[in-house]
């Protein structure tokens, strides 16, 4: 618990008495005096004990649910609009307005999850698609540039090039 190791979520509760409430062992909440601290095996038991879930962890959540692990899934919700052209359409924060968060949280969110901002996954993905048109059809360079959603050459050469 004093670890906040996630491989131990769902394997037991902890129920801190002092405030009430229980808590996932990777909770990131100050870790509980020992004297307080009183362990279940489910969420029901520590509803019955007369505690109630913590609203930073949500014990009470299912594993495999969007709520187990909000964060992932924020992330792949973003990933799975940016790759269908989010950012070029209303950039990022429309991306984040669809997602009902911030852009500050979402940039915040993205770079803990996958080490990079809306904005640069959204140019990796043109990238990406410009490369498949690249390797794969006989196009001019200009309408390739424009077909994988860069809005001009400059920009796509600058990509290239990086």
């Amino acid at each position: 618990m004093s670890a906040r190791d996630a491989r131990f979520d769902g394997q037991f509760i902890t129920g801190v008495h002092s405030t009430g409430i229980y808590c996932r062992p990777s909770c990131p909440a100050t870790t509980p005096k020992a004297v307080n601290v009183s362990f279940y095996l489910t969420a029901a038991a520590a509803h019955e004990a007369g505690l109630r879930a913590c609203k930073r962890c949500l014990p009470d959540a299912v594993p495999g649910s969007p709520e187990w692990n909000v964060r992932d899934d924020l992330a792949a919700r973003a990933m799975r609009l940016i790759a269908d052209g989010e950012v070029e359409r209303s950039g990022v924060p429309g991306l984040a307005a669809r997602l009902g968060y911030t852009p500050r949280h979402l940039g915040r969110v993205l770079q803990q999850e996958l080490g990079a901002g809306p904005l640069a996954l959204a140019r990796a993905q043109r990238a990406q698609t410009a490369r498949e048109l690249l390797v794969n059809t006989q196009l001019p360079l200009t309408d390739i540039a424009f077909a994988a959603g860069f809005g001009s050459i400059r920009q796509f050469n600058e990509t290239v090039a990086a």
